[in-house]
């Protein structure tokens, strides 16, 4: 498949210059049939002709597979979730965490990477230490100064604020020599760059399907590794989680399924599975030269001091500056383009595989006849 019979099956894209995928990209229509099948086969057909359970424990071993096949990894030490936010939450509840115990994160982490340390604060007296960055680039000294007492540290491989990429490796080497773990937040990562989980070296790599993959919402995934999830004592139970729920006692299940919990819908799962297997279709070379070539385009089109972020290619997500950037992004929508305002003052562009040079065009020339 090539990027252009790609975007022939997104009907979201049918008069809309669609420049958003850093938020939520548009699925196919072959993911959302692979949805509704498993959905209807589920509800029409499993529970006359087989344990409905048993049918959907068989799809989601199909996705744990088909995951840690993508991932480089092993079954066992993939866990599904909805969201990226709740993997990290999962991690967040399973930790041994005492009075005073410090996480580390960025100044630049999503909500997912703020808000379950917060809660933290309050419910058990953690501290968190915020690292700068500058221009989407982590400060090392100071990092290095951060990680030195830390229970663990919680950052992103991809910036959503910039579309910089952290050095994942390297500052997890660093915090594993200071006694830290590590919770990767990589949702912007899976469908437009490897993923190499193992090779990051992190105890956690949290994730979902709906953003660079053009799954459906409600397929998050969870990489855990094998000794860390040993070390897990997670607050949530049920009968995903153990290995006999009849039991009178339980035991949790060896790796990343400990962290699963009960009875979900299977079709996002199911439409992640298609949406993985369009992904590597296209393939993520062919991906990789579509997204650079695009934002090229638009770097090139774009005043330099407007750029938020760098120059040379990092990733499909642009920010640059504007003067009112919500009433550009709305103006922008009344033309039929979509992008996003950032908290941080700046308007972002997402370029997927599936976007064109007409769709940069339409941008540009959107943002000249509005005169920002």
């Amino acid at each position: 498949m090539d990027p252009d019979a790609l975007r022939a099956d997104i009907p979201a894209l049918d008069g809309v210059t669609y420049l958003n995928t850093g938020a939520s990209g548009p699925s196919p229509r072959r993911v959302v049939d692979a949805e509704r099948a498993a959905i209807e086969r589920h509800e029409y057909e499993a529970h006359a002709t087989e344990n409905p359970y048993a049918s959907a424990a068989a799809l989601f071993d199909d996705a744990r597979e088909r995951l840690a096949a993508f991932l480089d990894t092993e079954p066992a030490s993939v866990a599904l979730t909805q969201s990226t936010t709740d993997g990290v939450n999962r991690i967040a509840t399973a930790l041994d965490w005492e009075a005073g115990d410090v996480v580390v994160r960025t100044d630049v982490e999503h909500a997912a990477g703020v808000l379950p340390w917060r809660r933290l604060r309050d419910a058990r007296g953690v501290t968190t230490r915020v690292v700068p960055t500058t221009e989407g680039r982590i400060d090392r000294d100071a990092y290095s100064e951060a990680v030195a007492d830390a229970r663990l540290v919680c950052l992103s491989a991809l910036t959503w604020t910039h579309g910089t990429r952290l050095p994942v490796s390297g500052l997890v080497a660093e915090a594993h020599d200071a006694g830290a773990e590590v919770l990767v937040d990589a949702v912007q990562v899976p469908g437009q760059a490897p993923m190499p989980v193992e090779s990051w070296g992190a105890e956690y790599v949290a994730a979902a399907g709906h953003k660079w993959l053009c799954g459906p919402w409600g397929a998050g995934f969870l990489y855990v590794d094998p000794d860390a999830a040993e070390r897990l004592d997670p607050l949530h139970v049920g009968y995903r989680s153990v290995r006999d729920p009849e039991g009178a006692e339980y035991e949790f299940h060896a790796g990343a399924r400990r962290l699963e919990v009960g009875t979900v819908s299977s079709g996002p799962h199911a439409g992640l599975i298609e949406a993985l297997d369009v992904v590597e279709a296209v393939g993520l070379d062919a991906i990789r030269s579509r997204i650079e070539a695009l934002t090229d385009r638009f770097k090139d089109g774009l005043a330099d001091d407007r750029l938020v972020g760098p120059r040379e290619y990092e990733s499909g997500l642009v920010a640059f500056e504007s003067d009112r950037p919500e009433a550009l992004v709305e103006r922008l929508r009344k033309r039929d383009v979509v992008v996003r305002a950032l908290p941080t003052g700046t308007v972002r562009a997402s370029f997927h595989a599936f976007n064109t040079a007409d769709d940069v065009d339409r941008l540009l020339d959107a943002m000249a006849a509005i005169g920002d």
